[in-house]
C-alpha cells in the first residue's frame, strides 16, 4: 500500500515527479499547507514575487524561454484574481502553464466565504481547461492531466483549484506516469494525402510565400522551417509571435508581416499565388481587411489546432498536425522529390522583392539631435552580437524592438502578442534570467508600461537577476499617441504622462543601478557601460523624440498593399 500523505505533500511531490524546477508564487491563507511544505524541501525553487500578475508573468517568461511548463502558486479571492491578466496572456498566445490557485474549504464553497470567489468560472473564457478539485483522492492524477492538457496539442494555461481542506486531508500517493483523457486526443500527424496536395500546389507556385507563426516555436521546429525555406528558395515571412522562427538575418527572410511589418513582406503577401502558412492563425493584425487578404492566392495552412483552420480566413489544403512533423515530411519528399528551387538572383518573383525591398522602409533620421527610438534598439543588437534574450512590454517600443532586432533563434524574442498585457515585459524578463541565469537578457519597455509591474525590481534583487531594461521613454502612451494623432484629429487625450518617477532614483531606491541617457551620441557608450556590470540590474532611461511614429503602417480596416510610409505625405484615413 502506498504512503498516505497530505495534499499538500501530494502536490509538492507531483511537482517533484513532474520536473517542475521554479514555481512563482504569492502566500496567502488558503494555500498555507502547501507554503509548508515548500519550506520542508529543497527540490523545488519558488520564487516570491511582488504582485500575483507578476507570477504569471514571470512563469510565461520561463515557459517561452525554454518550451517547459510555467507554474504558478497563488492564494484564493484576490490572489486568483490577481493571476487572470497573466492567465489570458498567456491563453492569447498559446504558452503552456498551469496555475495553482488556493480555494476555501470544500464546505464553504458558495457560501461568500472570505476571500472566495468562483474561480473556474471566472477564469473558464480564458484557459485551455480547468479542473476543482474536490477530494485528496484526485489531486495527484489532476496534476499529471493539468500538465499534460497544458503542454500537447496546441498549448496553453491550464487552472487547478485546490481548496485548503484537500491540501490538509491525507490519503495514499501513487503519481501515474501517462493519463488518457477520451475528450482530448490532439492530431499530431498530417494527412498524407492533404500532404501531397500540398506538394502539388507548392510546384505550381509561380509567386510563393511561406507565412510562419508562434506555432513553429511553440513546437519547436525552427529546425524543419528552416530546412524547408532553403530547399524551396521561397520567400519567408514571420508574424510577431513568430519572430526567431527562421534566421532574421538570413537574405529569404523580408521581415515581419502585418500592421507595422515591412513594405516588401506585406506586398509579397498580397501578390502571392500560393500561401504556405505555418502555426500561424490568421490574426487581424496580419491580415488587414479580411476582404482583401492575398486575392490571388491558393492557400496551405498547417497547424495543430484544427479549429484556428479557416477560422478567419478560408483555405485551400488544410493540414491538421504538429507541424514539426509535417514539416518533417514535407522535407523528406522534397528532398526525395524534383521540386525546383527558385533561384533568388535570377527569379522573377525575387526581382520584384527585390524591387519593394529597394524602397527601405525602416529608414529613419539618423542625424537627429533627439534619440530616436530605432537608433536605441540598432544600438542594443550591435552591443549585444545579436545574442540575447528580449523582452518587451506593449506598444511602440515593442514593434521598433520587432523591427530593428534581428534574431536569428527561436524563443529568444519574448513579449505579448494576442493580449498585448502592458507590464508584461519586466517579470517576463524574471522568468527568462531564472531559466538562463548565464544569459544576457533584456527587457525593451516604455514608461508607461513600465511602472505597470514595477514591484518587480523587489524581486530581481532578491534573486539577483541581472535583467538589462531599456526604456524608450517619450513621456506619452506612445501607441495611444500614435493613434490620436492619426485618427483622432491630434486630439491626446490622457495620453500624455506628466507625473513620471525619477526612474534613476526609482532603480537606485531598489537597489539596482539606473542611468538616464538624452543625448544620441551616448546611446552606444552607456548601453555598453551597462551591459558591462554583468552582475547588477540596470534601468536605462532614454529620453526619445516624442513625435516619432511606428511606420510602415496599415490603418484599420485597410489591406495588406495599403501602407502608410513615413516618407508619405498622405494623410491616414
Amino acid at each position: 500500500m502506498s504512503e498516505k500523505l497530505r495534499g499538500a505533500e501530494i502536490l509538492c511531490r507531483a511537482l517533484v515527479d513532474e520536473g517542475v524546477e521554479f514555481i512563482f508564487g504569492y502566500p496567502g491563507g488558503a494555500v498555507l499547507h502547501i507554503y509548508d511544505e515548500l519550506f520542508k524541501q529543497d527540490q523545488l525553487k519558488h520564487i516570491l514575487v511582488r504582485h500575483e500578475q507578476g507570477a504569471t508573468h514571470a512563469a510565461d517568461g520561463y515557459a517561452r524561454a525554454t518550451g517547459k511548463v510555467g507554474v504558478v502558486l497563488v492564494t484564493s479571492g484576490p490572489g486568483a484574481t490577481n493571476s487572470v491578466t497573466g492567465i489570458a496572456t498567456a491563453y492569447m498566445d498559446s504558452i503552456p502553464m498551469v496555475v495553482l490557485t488556493g480555494q476555501v474549504s470544500t464546505h464553504l464553497i458558495g457560501n461568500d466565504a472570505f476571500q472566495e470567489v468562483d474561480c473556474i468560472g471566472i477564469t473558464r473564457p480564458c484557459v485551455k481547461h480547468n479542473f476543482l478539485v474536490a477530494r485528496v483522492e484526485d489531486l495527484a492524477v489532476t496534476i499529471k492531466k493539468a500538465f499534460y492538457v497544458a503542454a500537447t496539442g496546441r498549448p496553453g494555461p491550464v487552472v487547478v483549484d485546490i481548496p485548503k481542506d484537500v491540501t490538509a486531508n491525507a490519503t495514499g500517493y501513487d503519481y501515474p506516469k501517462a493519463v488518457d483523457i477520451r475528450s482530448y486526443k490532439p492530431t499530431t500527424k498530417g494527412h498524407p494525402g492533404q500532404i501531397k496536395k500540398a506538394m502539388r500546389l507548392i510546384g505550381k507556385a509561380r509567386k510563393p510565400m511561406i507565412y510562419a507563426g508562434g506555432g513553429v516555436i511553440l513546437d519547436d521546429a525552427a529546425k524543419e522551417l528552416t530546412e524547408f525555406t532553403r530547399l524551396l528558395g521561397f520567400p519567408i515571412t514571420n508574424t510577431l509571435m513568430g519572430l526567431g522562427a527562421y534566421p532574421g538575418t538570413d537574405p529569404q527572410f523580408i521581415g515581419m508581416l502585418g500592421m507595422h511589418g515591412t513594405y516588401e513582406a506585406n506586398m509579397a503577401m498580397h501578390h502571392c499565388d500560393v500561401l504556405i502558412a505555418i502555426g500561424a492563425r490568421f490574426d487581424d493584425r496580419v491580415t488587414g481587411d479580411l476582404a482583401q487578404f492575398c486575392p490571388e492566392a491558393k492557400i496551405i495552412h498547417i497547424d495543430i489546432d484544427p479549429a484556428s483552420i479557416s477560422k478567419n480566413v478560408p483555405v485551400d489544403v488544410p493540414i491538421v498536425g504538429s507541424v514539426r512533423n509535417v514539416l518533417g515530411e514535407l522535407n523528406r519528399l522534397l528532398r526525395d522529390g524534383d521540386t525546383k528551387t527558385i533561384d533568388r538572383k535570377s527569379d522573377p518573383w525575387w526581382r520584384q522583392i527585390g524591387e519593394w525591398q529597394r524602397l527601405d522602409c525602416l529608414k529613419f533620421d539618423r542625424a537627429s539631435d533627439l534619440i530616436k527610438p530605432q537608433a536605441v534598439v540598432e544600438a542594443l543588437y550591435e552591443v549585444t552580437k545579436g545574442d540575447a534574450f528580449i523582452t518587451s512590454d506593449v506598444g511602440q517600443h515593442q514593434m521598433w524592438a520587432a523591427q530593428y532586432y534581428k534574431f536569428d533563434q527561436p524563443r529568444r524574442w519574448i513579449n505579448s502578442g494576442g493580449l498585448g498585457t502592458m507590464g508584461f515585459g519586466l517579470p517576463a524578463a524574471m522568468g527568462v534570467q531564472l531559466a538562463h541565469p548565464n544569459s544576457t537578457v533584456a527587457c525593451i519597455t516604455g514608461e508607461a508600461s513600465l511602472v505597470m509591474c514595477i514591484q518587480e525590481l523587489s524581486t530581481c534583487l532578491q534573486y539577483d537577476l541581472p535583467i538589462k531594461v531599456i526604456s524608450l521613454n517619450n513621456r506619452y502612451m506612445g501607441m495611444v499617441r500614435q493613434w490620436q494623432e492619426f485618427f483622432y484629429d491630434r486630439r491626446y487625450s490622457h495620453s500624455y504622462m506628466d507625473a513620471l518617477p525619477d526612474f534613476v532614483k526609482l532603480a537606485e531606491s531598489f537597489g539596482h543601478v539606473g542611468m538616464r541617457i538624452e543625448e544620441p551620441k551616448d546611446v552606444g557608450p552607456a548601453l555598453k557601460e551597462a551591459f558591462a556590470m554583468e552582475d547588477r540590474l540596470v534601468l536605462m532611461d532614454f529620453v526619445t523624440d516624442q513625435t516619432e511614429n511606428v511606420y510602415p503602417m496599415i490603418a484599420a480596416g485597410k489591406g495588406q498593399h495599403e501602407m502608410h510610409l513615413a516618407s508619405d505625405d498622405r494623410e491616414l484615413a
